[in-house]
């Protein structure tokens, strides 16, 4: 995570990570996602971010300037849902596409491919509301008012 926060601070994107590093791609998003670096990858990003080698090392204490606060690590996770969500888009487009030719080419008189696109639609439908919170039943503020009806405490 201290990697990420230091790259989005210089505004860099994972590929010019890579491209100054040395790293491969793949090696800087299994950094920012939680796997642990060899020596030679962290002495790599140390010299980039030029910071000493053992601030990388060690977890963050309270008092650091590259510490990931909280707000931090909620947007991060926000904008890999959404993320998450664009590729599922992605895969629906091109495989319903694909189904549609697959289905005019072979049985043009019947459209089966529109079965598929609508099931798999709803999923997509429900993966975008879940995602930019358009419609949140059970989302954390239900789940707080839950939690604290059940306590017996006012809000």
């Amino acid at each position: 995570m201290i990697v990420k926060k230091l790259r989005l601070q210089r505004a860099w994107s994972q590929e010019q990570l890579s491209e100054l590093t040395g790293l491969s791609i793949r090696t800087i998003q299994r950094i920012e996602g939680g796997q642990k670096p060899s020596l030679e990858s962290l002495k790599a990003l140390a010299a980039v971010f030029e910071i000493e080698l053992s601030d990388l090392q060690m977890e963050p204490d309270m008092n650091s300037n590259i510490r990931v606060t909280e707000d931090e690590q909620k947007v991060f996770k926000q904008v890999q849902a959404i993320k998450g969500f664009y590729s599922h888009l992605t895969s629906y487009v091109l495989v319903i596409c694909m189904l549609f030719v697959i289905n005019l080419v072979t049985h043009p008189e019947y459209i089966w491919a529109f079965w598929p696109a609508l099931g798999w639609g709803i999923g997509l439908a429900s993966h975008g509301l879940r995602v930019f919170d358009v419609i949140n039943f059970f989302g954390p503020q239900w789940e707080k008012k839950q939690i604290e009806k059940r306590l017996g405490r006012k809000l």
